[in-house]
Parts: structure tokens; C-alpha cells; sequence
């Protein structure tokens, strides 16, 4: 195991980091990851645009952690830093949302609570501000675990969330990506895991989907099993990539199935299915073990990404 000197935590606000400390639950009261996508960022962008993505990652996590902090549940840790994510056109999720083959847009959301695995997803919502939270509703307020289309649009209506033009996911980057033919380089979908004070795992995802995408095309992101997965007995975990690959491989819930039914630990399940099951180049994941440890992993150049937990870490990075 490599030891961080506790001297490292005060050389930079945001300090890099390359491996997670592993810690017992009694040490560890709670652990929040996050991620904005999976990809190819050059080294050589902007400071500007690294010191943008730096801004938000360590936005976002600050307001996890403080939920998580102050007791606050992962639930509410999950849906609240995924709605920061949506409202931040940095991510193809909620107002940054990439567009359609026909020029319009088309969300995906899902959340699951790993102490029931009770879920609730959404797909294909073009009205909806916030998906996050109208996936929260469909697991908590009704019987189903997925609307999609229109179906979930009304459905937003009945339970009040915001509604909004579809042009409001409109940004002028991502319309011209879409007018260039543009596949972006970075993926963009955002994800979150947090386990809370009660040893309680959440997890959720959000996303615009692909760049000029067939209308009605639905990836990983509101698939449980496929791009978001928790269970209080093994992990949680969020998925970013190629929605197709993880689909096919079940990526997020083979995680958890690794270490429940062959033993493996959490590195090594998500390890197995990284870099042993999907190809090259395909995305990543973030998860939290039952113990409040976390992995960071991805078989791309870059992924947006941060943990912080109660221990001292609090932490952001772009590449490897």
C-alpha cells in the first residue's frame, strides 16, 4: 500500500493523485467520487478550459462533501452534485447536452440506493432541467424503475419538477460539434458515488448522449447494471464511455458481482472490467466500497474526476 505523507494534503488546493487509500469502515465515515466524463483531453488545451474543469470538479465535490460532512444522506449527496453537473455546460448532461441527428436534444438519468437497490431512471427527456432528480422521483414516488420519452416527460410535469424549452440545453460548442460531425473528445457524462455516515452506497449518472445520435438512441447511463449500480454489500459504481460497450459487458453491475461472487476486491473487479473486458479507449468508471475505499478507472487518456472522503482526501484530476 503506498503511503501519502499527511505533509502532501497542504502543497496545492488541487492536489493530484494517482492511487486511493484503502481504509476499514471505522475510519472511513464516508466517501464521495465523482466524475464529468471519460475521453481524450489534450494535455496541451487552454489554461483557461484546465482551470475551468479544475473550478467545477472542485465545486461539485465541496458540495458533496458537506452534505456527506454535515450527515447528510448519499442520496441527496448523489442527486445534488449531479444537478451542479447538469447546470454546467462544461458536461454534455443537462444544459451542455450534445445534440441529435435532428438538432434537438435528448436526456438520460439514473440513481440507485444500495441499501433496497431500489432504482429509478429516465431516458429520452427533452423537456426535463434537471433529469437527476425526476430519476429520484421515479424510484421514490412510483411502482416502475424507467420512464422514457414522452412518457417521462409527462411524468415531470405531474411531479413539478422544472420544465424548460428544449433549446435551453442549447450551447454554441456543442452545436457546432453537431454541425462539423464532430464525435467530442471527451465523452462528458457525469457520475457520482458516495457512501454516507450509515455505511449507505448511492449512485447516479446523467447525460446528453452522443453527438448526432439517431433520435431515441438510449445508452449505458439511465441502465441499471449497465452505467450505474449500488449495493450496500459490495459497491457502487458510475459508468462514462461508450454506452454500447458497457451495455454488452453489464460493466457496472459485474463490479459488484465480481466481489460478491468471486472475492474480488474492488480494484480488482473494476480492473477486470476495464482493462480485461472492455477494449481500449472504451470509457471508465468511478466506485466506493462497502469500507468507504474508491477506484478511479479508465482505459482513456483523460477522465474527468475527484474523490474526497472523511479521512482528509479531497482531490481532482484530468489525466493520468
Amino acid at each position: 500500500m503506498k503511503i501519502i505523507s499527511k505533509a502532501l494534503f497542504f502543497v496545492l488546493p488541487f492536489l493530484l493523485f494517482s492511487s486511493p487509500i484503502f481504509l476499514s469502515r471505522q475510519e472511513i465515515n464516508y466517501t464521495i467520487v465523482i466524475h464529468g466524463g471519460a475521453g481524450y483531453i489534450s494535455p496541451e488545451i487552454s489554461t483557461e478550459i484546465k482551470e475551468a474543469y479544475m473550478i467545477s470538479l472542485t465545486s461539485a465535490l465541496t458540495i458533496g462533501k458537506n452534505i456527506l460532512e454535515n450527515g447528510g444522506s448519499s442520496l441527496d449527496a448523489v442527486e445534488l452534485v449531479i444537478r451542479y453537473f447538469e447546470n454546467d455546460s462544461l458536461f454534455n448532461a443537462g444544459k451542455g447536452a450534445v445534440f441529435t441527428s435532428e438538432g434537438t436534444h435528448e436526456l438520460d438519468a439514473s440513481i440507485m440506493n444500495g441499501v433496497d437497490l431500489s432504482t429509478g431512471a429516465v431516458a429520452g427527456v427533452k423537456t426535463i432541467k434537471n433529469p437527476i432528480t425526476l430519476a429520484r422521483l421515479v424510484m421514490e414516488q412510483t411502482p416502475h424503475v424507467l420512464f422514457a420519452g414522452e412518457g417521462a416527460d409527462k411524468l415531470g410535469k405531474k411531479f413539478q419538477v422544472e420544465i424548460v424549452d428544449n433549446n435551453y440545453f442549447d450551447i454554441s460548442r456543442r452545436y457546432q460539434q453537431w454541425k462539423m460531425k464532430q464525435q467530442e473528445k471527451l465523452k462528458g457524462t457525469v457520475g457520482v458515488v458516495a457512501i454516507d455516515k450509515d455505511g449507505n452506497i448511492a449512485a447516479g449518472t446523467s447525460t446528453g448522449g452522443l453527438t448526432d445520435k439517431w433520435p431515441g438512441r438510449v445508452g449505458d447511463s439511465p441502465l441499471i447494471n449497465a452505467g450505474t449500480y449500488a449495493d450496500n454489500n459490495t459497491c457502487g459504481v458510475s459508468a462514462t464511455g461508450q454506452g454500447e460497450l458497457f451495455i454488452r459487458n453489464t460493466v457496472a453491475y459485474n463490479i459488484s458481482a465480481l466481489m460478491k461472487f468471486k472475492n474480488y476486491s474492488l480494484q480488482e473487479a473494476a480492473d477486470e472490467m476495464i482493462f480485461n473486458v472492455l477494449p481500449e479507449g472504451s470509457g471508465g468508471i468511478i466506485a466506493v466500497g462497502k469500507d468507504g475505499n474508491y477506484v478511479l478507472v479508465f482505459n482513456t487518456s483523460s477522465m474527468l474526476r475527484g474523490a474526497a472522503n472523511s479521512n482528509g482526501i479531497f482531490e481532482v484530476r484530468i489525466w493520468k
